[in-house]
């Protein structure tokens, strides 16, 4: 399992982006599932249509209907945790999204996130591991 970030969402949709063909060949090879979060998929959606257009944000919505990319539902055990997340680490500002891919990593017990937000993530700590693996 793979719990993926706003930026790598972006970067594979991005041929322009310094880090497309690396997240791009991520998404695609990782034998998953790809999960993410509805905050993650805001985040994702308006700034690849702002970036690209309504055609490349449809795009995203077009590999969740077909199954690449799985939506995780944030139960309330996840929106406390965000919001401890979010009180813990403000000095970082970490943000109800990043938060969001912490709460459902660790409910879900995966440690690896694809991300491009190493800052965030290297200084999290997560209740079920030492660390974030993070890709790419």
């Amino acid at each position: 399992m793979l719990i993926v970030d706003t930026g790598p969402l972006v970067a594979a949709a991005d041929r322009s982006d310094a880090h497309h063909a690396a997240c791009r060949d991520l998404l695609e090879a990782d034998p998953g599932p790809l999960v993410t979060t509805a905050m993650v998929v805001a985040e994702a959606a308006y700034l690849i249509d702002r970036q690209l257009g309504p055609g490349a944000e449809a795009t995203l919505y077009a590999s969740i209907n077909d199954g690449a990319l799985l939506v995780e539902h944030l139960l309330g055990e996840d929106w406390q945790r965000i919001g401890a997340l979010v009180v813990t680490y403000a000095d970082l500002r970490l943000g109800g999204t990043d938060a969001s891919v912490v709460a459902v990593a660790e409910r879900l017990g995966t440690s690896r996130i694809a991300t491009l937000n190493h800052r965030h993530f290297q200084v999290v700590r997560p209740r079920h591991a030492d660390s974030f693996d993070l890709l790419p």
